[in-house]
């Protein structure tokens, strides 16, 4: 099943309540909440206690992805906030093991995800430990970027090396992602979609939504 996870990194943050609940009526399935400190990535963005006030006003699934350098540290507290998903990259200083090992002990969701530079095999090890694996197609820290084409082949191996361990694991694709490059990446094995300026961008969200779940199940 295709799932689609609008980015509120380009939502509208003075009317962050009322953006989140449009995607819910556009058939979003899941809401991508981006973190990010300033260290890891060259931006700063929001923490636990946004996620925290937003949870009692919205019941998406809240799939967060912390991009900063210790994201052990930070595990109880998002959590704690409403985390449906937890996704942390393998490039940070915290222990892989031990920071899965963390989020699971919450009883969520555990994601990993790697930056373009990062070969697809540094996640191989943990895939069996994992509900997801997040492909980033553009340089995390800013959205509105180009996707990054030749990220397919990683999207493809990670799909191919789940299937040999009998795992039926989601992989998610963010940077870059509209209907033009929707085909692409789900053809290559990914089945959840994050898109922040193609979704939020658009007058009518629930076409935008519409349209790429669309071009993304053409090529399934």
């Amino acid at each position: 099943m295709l799932k689609i996870s609008p980015s509120i990194l380009s939502c509208d943050f003075a009317n962050l309540e009322s953006e989140c609940a449009q995607m819910k009526e556009a058939g979003a399935e899941m809401l991508h909440i981006d973190v990010m400190d300033g260290h890891f990535v060259p931006n700063l963005t929001l923490g636990a206690p946004i996620v925290k006030c937003l949870r009692p006003k919205n019941d998406l699934f809240f799939d967060v992805h912390l991009m900063i350098s210790e994201p052990l540290r930070y595990i109880d507290d998002f959590a704690a906030a409403g985390s449906d998903l937890i996704t942390f990259h393998v490039e940070s200083e915290s222990d892989v093991g031990e920071t899965i090992a963390k989020i699971k002990s919450h009883g969520i969701k555990a994601a990993l995800s790697v930056k373009p530079g990062t070969p697809a095999e540094a996640v191989f090890p943990y895939l069996d430990l994992l509900d997801m694996v997040l492909v980033m197609t553009v340089e995390p820290g800013f959205g509105g970027q180009a996707f990054m084409g030749d990220m397919i082949p990683k999207i493809e191996a990670i799909r191919k090396k789940a299937g040999e361990l009998g795992l039926s694991l989601d992989i998610e694709v963010d940077g870059g992602i509209d209907a033009g490059t929707a085909p692409l990446v789900t053809a290559a094995g990914a089945n959840v979609l994050v898109a922040g300026s193609a979704i939020f961008g658009k007058p009518d969200r629930t076409a935008a939504v519409r349209a790429l779940r669309t071009a993304g199940e053409s090529a399934l």
